[in-house]
This record gives structure tokens, sequence and C-alpha cells, in this order.
């Protein structure tokens, strides 16, 4: 047996190494975090032909409840995609997300970018009713809006990705008049299924003494006609690409579809830049999300 001075280094010890393990999941935030001042280079170098942007719309009641709606000028508008950015539930704004718009307005799809509340002053799955609200919104005011929601893509990067996904697989069930109208889920570099608790990154979106179990969208899964894709960056240093794996087998064990595509030469962050209108002709993002979004609808 262990003496206790023994013991007393040993705990020392390992304090130690979660500290910096800490350390080094705090430096990926701050990296994570730079990602904000790419979007502004993004945004001042998007195109601002094709598409129009109604800013700053009300969909719920709180300060955090806005969202801006991008307005295609194409003929034929095929879907509403609701965007759901990224930011470890912390931190994000749609402000920063004009190239998204621009992305796939020019496509023929109009395009909402949600707000929501953050962390840690608001814990799960107070970001996820904002979603609800907001789909209940745009469902309830589409004529006022100029939009259709008979065909809606939910997209999401990161903790975004977490987010459409836990609406439609979450312990309560959400009220969605129009949940038959989502036609494909893309969930960008996304965490499903992994243990927040004393994750530097994840712990004050979350209430650490409910287990991750009662509360990951892969232990909720149902059976629908979703189209799920998962993209995946080839060089993600912040979520594992198991996220993806276990959330797939999950939804096919359901009975329900999925694919995963990897692009290559991304990491966590640049997946999401690179489907912008200036990064296109360097990555294959923007592409295969046209394509698999294109499929989807078309066979809807």
């Amino acid at each position: 047996m262990l003496s206790n001075n023994r013991l007393e280094l040993l705990k020392v010890k390992l304090g130690k190494q979660f500290q910096q393990l800490k350390v080094k999941f705090k430096t990926h935030y701050q990296d994570f975090r730079l990602y904000d001042l790419g979007s502004i280079t993004l945004n001042g170098l998007t195109p601002k032909k094709g598409y129009s942007i109604k800013q700053n719309i009300a969909y719920g009641l709180k300060a955090r409840q806005r969202l801006d709606l991008y307005i295609s000028h194409q003929t034929q508008i095929k879907a509403l995609i609701v965007f759901v950015h990224g930011g470890a539930w912390s931190h994000g704004d749609k402000s920063a997300y004009k190239f998204v718009g621009e992305a796939f307005s020019r496509y023929g799809y109009n395009v909402a970018v949600l707000n929501y509340h953050l962390a840690p002053e608001h814990k799960f799955p107070s970001y996820v009713d904002d979603l609800a609200v907001a789909l209940n919104y745009l469902e309830q005011q589409q004529l006022r809006l100029g939009i259709s929601t008979d065909q809606i893509a939910l997209m999401g990067h990161s903790a975004g990705a977490f987010n459409i996904a836990s609406l439609l697989y979450h312990p309560k069930n959400y009220a969605l008049p129009l949940k038959p109208n989502i036609k494909a889920l893309i969930g960008i570099a996304g965490p499903y299924h992994f243990d927040y608790k004393d994750d530097a990154l994840a712990e004050g979106a979350f209430d650490q003494t409910i287990p991750y179990q009662q509360v990951m969208p892969y232990y909720f899964v149902a059976k629908n006609e979703i189209k799920h894709y998962l993209f995946l960056a080839e060089n993600d240093q912040i979520v594992k690409p198991q996220n993806s794996f276990d959330f797939k087998k999950q939804l096919l064990e359901q009975g329900n579809h999925c694919e995963i595509l990897t692009i290559p030469k991304t990491g966590h962050i640049s997946i999401m830049g690179s489907v912008s209108s200036l990064f296109s002709r360097l990555f294959v993002t923007r592409s295969e999300i046209i394509k698999v979004l294109d499929e989807a609808i078309k066979n809807a």
C-alpha cells in the first residue's frame, strides 16, 4: 500500500497534469477566438450582390434572440438554411457569418443566421430552446419575411452542430409544427457524444451535476426521414472525429440516413471559413455541402 506521503505526492502530480491539460485546452480556445478576426476579414471581402439582408430580426423577446436573414436573388429558391454558429457555447455572433449567408444564397438558398444565449450565464438547454423558438417564429412569419419554410436544412458548426442535433434528439420533445419540413441536417465539426465534465471548453455550458448520458443527442436518436450529413475537418485538433462516427452508428442503428464526409486540408476553424466565396476554389467544402443539400431537397 502507498504511504500517506506518496499518496499526497501522487495527488499533487495528478493535479499539475490536470492543470496543464486545462491550459492546453484554453490555448485551443484562444486560437478558436481568432476565428472572429478571420470572419471580419472574410466578411469585408464577401461579394455584396446576389442577395439582400434583413438584419437583427427579433425572433423572441430576449436580447440574444435575434437573427439575420439572407434572401437569395435567384429566381428559383430551393430551401431555407438555418445556420447556428459555434464558439464553445460561450461566444460568437451572427454578424461574423455574412460570408455564410452569401456562400449559400448564391446557389438559391435563403439563409437565416441565429444568435442564441451564451454560457456560462446560460446553460444547456437554453441555446437549444432558442433554436426551437426561432424555427417557430420563421414558420409563423414566413409570408411577412418573404421566405418559405416548406423545406428546411439545419446547419451548424462545432457547438452549433451540437445545437441542431439536440433540437432533434433531446430528452424533451420540442413542439415544432414544421419538424416534418426539416429535410437535412448539416453538422460541421460537431460534438455529439462526449463527456463535458471538467472539459475546459465546455464545462461552463452544461450543468456539471447532470451526467452527459442525459444530455448528448447520441442517446436520444429517434427514427425519421431527415438526411444527416456530418462533415469532418481532416486536421481537427479540438473536436474528436469519434463524435461523428459514434453519432452515425447510432443514427444507422435506428434506421436513419447518415453520411460522413471528411474535408482535406482543413482544421476545426478553417473548415467553416472554407465555405466562403473567397476560399471556395481552394477547398471542396462548399461544393460538397451544396451537393448533399441539393440531393436532400430534390429527393424530399
